[in-house]
């Protein structure tokens, strides 16, 4: 059973950085793209950022633009998300995702065959 390990989660204030890893069991995924989703209180899984086979190419929701960087390590069989300028609305349970399907960017749920449980951020104000 593959699996995909999230950790680095934790409390920070507002204006602070965090770096989220994720580590599948398997080398599998060095074909294949990955992915970072967020899900707030209350409120539904959403994309945040998604990082291609290679690592060049990557894709961010607008909210995360320029304050997350997304990377990862085929080497190392590692994926990151380096959070910085943190906001309390930045505040969600964060799940990484590996795609078996393609090796470009995407922000669609139904790609990602394969999730974490997930590591929770609070950003206090």
């Amino acid at each position: 059973q593959v699996q995909l390990v999230e950790s680095g989660g934790g409390l920070v204030q507002a204006g602070g950085s965090l770096r989220l890893s994720c580590a599948p069991s398997e080398r599998i995924f060095d074909s294949y793209s990955m992915g970072w989703f967020r899900q707030a209180p209350g409120e539904e899984v959403a994309f945040v950022a998604s990082i291609g086979w290679s690592g060049e190419h990557t894709r961010y929701t607008d909210s995360v633009k320029g304050r997350f960087t997304i990377s990862r390590d085929n080497a190392k069989n590692i994926m990151y998300l380096q959070m910085n300028n943190l906001k309390p609305e930045d505040t969600a349970v964060y799940y990484c995702a590996a795609s078996t399907v393609t090796g470009v960017p995407t922000e669609a749920r139904s790609w990602y065959a394969y999730w974490g449980r997930g590591t929770q951020v609070t950003v206090s104000s």
